[in-house]
């Protein structure tokens, strides 16, 4: 089956819905790659459970259900929140351990949480703080990272690395600390001897040129080695989460996860981008954004619209329509700063929506092309209305501060059926 991964775009499950998993982690089990991530709301910021999606393509995802559903009390219970999942294997045992960032809805109680299980396609049982000498880890933004002996390590905000024991259940040794002052979201991989260490700067849920750290060692010395996107670029309008291992023969690349939140509607509109990352002794980097490409020849498809259509408006409920047959249609448009959210419907030939989602027109850094790509439909004449929703992403600091879009333009260019 020919693996293809669409970037920046709404991925959607065998239900329809939208692929819902944020600070994400793949994994993979024989044929199956495994994505875990924070199941969120269009409405509110707080803990609805961590997702878990399969798929063998990277383009048709089976939605696995809950991984761990809300709490009734506790560290992920009513009113908390729940972020960055990562998922381990024991290399003992074989089993499972989901680590976690708990907090409060101000972010003032954070809390590395632990959940155990025997499947990655079952429901974990939490266990409650991770502990580190007796005491709960108190950080918050956080990744891991599996050596190639095996052995684990939780990553914390402004670069912390502890060493897990080999349960994946406790924290046993803090191999470094401090490494990246002002630093969070980070991930981690090795290649050809070096440790990568990647972070992003404090934007709340906004977009910045993400940095790394080398080091030969885990415990240090570690070097700052500068940007691995071109300057400017806000990583590609994304935020480092983790680094997954494609296994290509005999050969393991390194993948970038990153994610493009995309707050108040993070369940339809958020996407995920994975890009191939370049590992040399010289440094580390991700070249070129890669809108599909396939993760087997690591080359890229160029996708332009089949048909042209020239729709930009901000004005709330101002729509345009097409109509196609087929069994799928690709948006492309435009964003940028000024960028809001675009309401689409698919409707079939009885009027009836079979299809219907937000797609976000915001980025820091002006980006073209693909916008939406529909769920599989059945074969048909259908036609797809984008409307104005007069709403943008926007997103603040503990501060204050406000960062995200200033208007609610949206902006259309072309489409493709197929």
């Amino acid at each position: 089956m020919k693996k293809m991964i669409y970037n920046g775009i709404p991925w959607y499950d065998q239900n329809g819905n939208p692929v819902n998993a944020h600070g994400a982690c793949i994994l993979q089990e024989g044929e199956r790659y495994y994505l875990f991530g924070e199941y969120k709301t269009d409405d509110v910021n707080q803990y609805r459970g961590f997702s878990c999606y399969s798929t063998e393509n990277f383009t048709d995802w089976k939605f696995e259900g809950l991984a761990l559903p809300p709490l009734k009390k506790g560290l992920l219970g009513p009113g908390r929140i729940g972020e960055r999942v990562k998922v381990l294997k024991s290399k003992r045992t074989g089993r499972y351990s989901m680590l976690m960032h708990t907090d409060d809805e101000r972010y003032c109680d954070p809390c590395i949480g632990l959940a155990v299980g025997e499947r990655l396609d079952q429901e974990f049982s939490f266990q409650g703080p991770l502990l580190f000498e007796g005491e709960p880890i108190r950080f918050w933004d956080m990744g891991t990272f599996v050596d190639e002996d095996g052995t684990a390590y939780l990553l914390t905000h402004e670069g912390n690395i502890y060493r897990l024991d080999e349960l994946c259940t406790g924290a046993v040794e803090l191999v470094a600390r401090n490494i990246a002052p002002g630093g969070e979201s980070p991930a981690m991989f090795k290649k050809d001897g070096i440790y990568y260490l990647m972070l992003s700067n404090k934007t709340s849920w906004e977009r910045n040129d993400n940095y790394y750290f080398t080091a030969d060692d885990l415990h240090g010395p570690w070097t700052y080695r500068g940007l691995f996107c071109p300057e400017g670029s806000l990583t590609y309008n994304t935020q480092c989460s983790f680094v997954f291992r494609y296994e290509r023969g005999n050969e393991s690349i390194p993948v970038y996860v990153g994610d493009r939140w995309s707050f108040p509607r993070q369940a339809s509109a958020a996407t995920l981008v994975l890009l191939p990352i370049e590992a040399e002794k010289s440094g580390m980097k991700i070249s070129e954004y890669l809108p599909v490409w396939s993760p087997d020849t690591l080359e890229g498809e160029k996708l332009v619209p089949e048909h042209s259509l020239d729709f930009r408006s901000n004005v709330r409920n101002e729509e345009t329509s097409v109509r196609f047959q087929g069994s799928r249609i690709t948006l492309f448009g435009n964003t940028d700063c000024h960028g809001g959210y675009g309401n689409i419907c698919i409707y079939d030939e009885k009027g009836a929506c079979v299809h219907k989602t937000s797609i976000d027109f915001y980025s820091g850094v002006p980006e073209g092309g693909m916008r939406y790509r529909s769920p599989l439909l059945a074969q048909g004449t259908y036609r797809v209305r984008i409307a104005v929703a007069g709403e943008n992403s926007v997103c603040a600091t503990k501060s204050g501060k406000r960062y995200g879009s200033d208007d609610y333009y949206i902006h259309i260019t072309g489409w493709t059926a197929e």
